[in-house]
């Protein structure tokens, strides 16, 4: 009877601890499941705003770039995806040898309770009981059989109940499996529809390559362009940054053009935008991500290098930019294409809003979140509208995917 005891012990603390296993396995399927959707999403905008058209006005560089960014999301929701399956199938292991557990336990346990019952059929009528206490030595020990008799009534209904609660969680348990295993085959399914796409993309992707290179001449014109034009903006960017610094210091008594003087005001509004990193809203209200921070192969010639000192956000023709935190428009740029683009101080770090087409805001203005500060320029040879997105404190340099939630 003690090793029947013990056994149950280390099976009730088992039985405890495996629900604590599946809330946190839960948990985290949640998590990832939140994370596939916002993949899909993504990768939803990108299809309606990258490749809405076949972009007959635009190039095929601009079809290249589309195409290497919806790659590079579809091979994250692969792995994902693969990780919510890897995940349920170490749920659904785990459930099997449960399962497997509780079948010996409920087998135990009717084989128990069936001997129970036959000693108690054997020894039921009231004649033995009486017999049984009046052959008590004393009135303790005739006490102590009647204790016994209780106990022993109690514990063969506690096995009666013990037997049906295991039935219905056997019952439970092999629902849970059927539908974890159902929904892990449509994940496999899913995939298996992503990767068939991926591998048409990356073919479309070659054909693209293909057709560059017989032209290599004229699209290596193009890049340099470009990256002539990056830099010459970035410069003007870092120009009118130190400006606007100098300006402001001067005003304290400052003499600094790299660093902000701070008042006992702007101190505050720069402690409430660093508490808030990772959290600050996009500076639109809805686009995706089609150039990250920092530096990156060109898509036909690996060996060159761009930087990018900020993000680059595609969004629908007409959009605005927003301010993504309450601050000071220090700086409003023009350049002699057209572009604008306007300087946001919160505190000593410094929000930049370019390839805006109109603006709507002034120097000196004080901006709210989410207050609209100008519409975004749309290129009329693509037809693509993107606004280059720049986060500074003082003059480094920050990586704005850092700090825009889930950017």
């Amino acid at each position: 009877m003690h090793i029947s005891r013990l056994h149950k012990g280390l099976l009730l603390g088992l039985l405890v601890f495996l629900p604590y296993l599946g809330i946190s396995q839960s948990s985290e399927q949640k998590v990832l499941e939140a994370k596939r959707a916002r993949i899909q999403k993504e990768i939803k905008e990108m299809n309606r705003l990258l490749f809405q058209e076949k972009k007959e006005k635009g190039n095929v560089l601009d079809q290249l770039d589309a195409l290497d960014q919806k790659i590079n999301k579809s091979q994250e929701l692969i792995k994902v995806t693969n990780q919510q399956a890897n995940l349920l199938n170490r749920q659904i292991n785990a459930n099997v040898r449960k399962l497997s557990k509780l079948r010996e336990e409920l087998k135990a346990l009717k084989e128990e309770y069936a001997t129970l019952i036959q000693k108690s059929y054997q020894n039921k009528t009231d004649e033995n009981r009486i017999m049984f206490l009046l052959s008590a030595e004393n009135f303790f020990q005739a006490f102590k059989r009647l204790q016994y008799i209780k106990q022993y009534t109690k514990y063969r209904k506690n096995q009666g109940e013990q037997i049906v609660a295991r039935t219905q969680e056997l019952t439970d348990l092999n629902k849970d499996l059927v539908a974890q295993r159902k929904i892990k085959d449509q994940l496999v399914q899913e995939n298996t529809q992503v990767k068939n796409q991926l591998a048409k993309e990356v073919a479309s992707q070659k054909d693209l390559l293909k057709s560059i290179r017989s032209n290599e001449s004229k699209y290596a014109k193009i890049i340099s362009d470009k990256q002539k034009e990056s830099k010459r903006i970035d410069r003007e960017i870092d120009r009118l940054i130190k400006s606007a610094i100098a300006s402001s210091n001067k005003k304290t008594g400052g003499k600094s053009s790299s660093k902000f003087e701070l008042t006992p005001e702007a101190k505050l509004i720069a402690n409430n935008f660093s508490a808030n990193k990772g959290k600050l809203i996009w500076p639109v209200e809805k686009g995706v991500k089609s150039q990250g921070y920092g530096l990156y192969a060109d898509k036909l010639y690996p060996g060159i290098k761009h930087q990018n000192n900020g993000v680059t956000i595609t969004t629908d023709k007409g959009e605005k930019a927003r301010a993504i935190f309450e601050g000071e428009v220090i700086e409003i740029m023009s350049l002699r294409t057209g572009q604008k683009g306007v300087y946001v101080r919160h505190g000593n770090y410094i929000s930049m809003y370019f390839n805006l087409a109109s603006v709507y805001v002034k120097k000196g203005d004080k901006v709210k979140v989410k207050e609209s500060i100008g519409e975004i320029y749309t290129n009329a040879l693509n037809n693509e509208t993107k606004l280059k997105f720049y986060l500074y404190q003082n003059t480094v340099k920050l990586n704005p995917e850092q700090w825009i939630y889930q950017m």
